[in-house]
């Protein structure tokens, strides 16, 4: 089932998300339905804040990064089919040179900025066996693991930027709270009058 993405401004996507169990009610459906969404919003990544559930839980499938021709060959084979879910994740280190990538967030739509990140972290997550697992992961598939990783800690890629730029989208982030944005997937707008 596609569920409506939570747009800027809801309280929950500043909430740290909870731990899971294994006997978290209907679990898989909720992957299952979170995974749908992702692909049809066009996705690369999807944190459960960003469907309204505080929960520590996101998942990335870089596919979509394997045809971008602005990646080295070996990047974009790295990309192809990497596909995971993290439950319950915790970031161990991030380190190496921060490298500049313009970011984007199904949550906020039409706003894309340059944002800085480490090179490598070491994460500690487990998937849907809940075996504990410790990874390290570098390039563009820890990026996209670090920005799903911040909708868990109640952070948004734009916390990240300078505040000229904050200012400089201001009125962008007004609309969407308001929901005066266009995108072709369901979105619930905190701002809407009667949502």
């Amino acid at each position: 089932m596609i569920l409506p993405i939570i747009g800027y401004g809801d309280p929950v996507l500043r909430k740290v998300g909870a731990s899971l169990t294994p006997e978290h009610p209907d679990l898989k459906e909720t992957i299952a339905n979170m995974y749908e969404t992702m692909y049809n919003a066009s996705g690369v990544g999807l944190a459960a804040p960003q469907v309204g559930l505080a929960l520590r839980l996101f998942m990335i499938d870089t596919t979509p990064f394997s045809d971008d021709e602005d990646l080295e060959e070996a990047e974009q084979k790295k990309m192809n089919g990497f596909k995971k879910t993290f439950i319950n994740a915790k970031m161990i280190t991030e380190e190496g040179e921060e490298w500049v990538f313009n970011e984007g967030c199904l949550s906020i739509p039409d706003v894309r900025e340059d944002v800085y990140r480490k090179e490598r972290i070491t994460i500690e997550y487990c998937e849907e066996d809940f075996v504990m697992k410790t990874e390290v992961f570098d390039g563009l598939i820890a990026r996209v693991i670090q920005h799903e990783y911040d909708h868990i800690e109640g952070v948004l890629f734009t916390d990240k930027i300078s505040s000229l730029k904050k200012r400089l989208i201001q009125k962008k982030l007004k609309n969407i709270m308001e929901g005066k944005t266009f995108q072709d997937y369901r979105m619930k707008f905190f701002g809407r009058k009667g949502r």
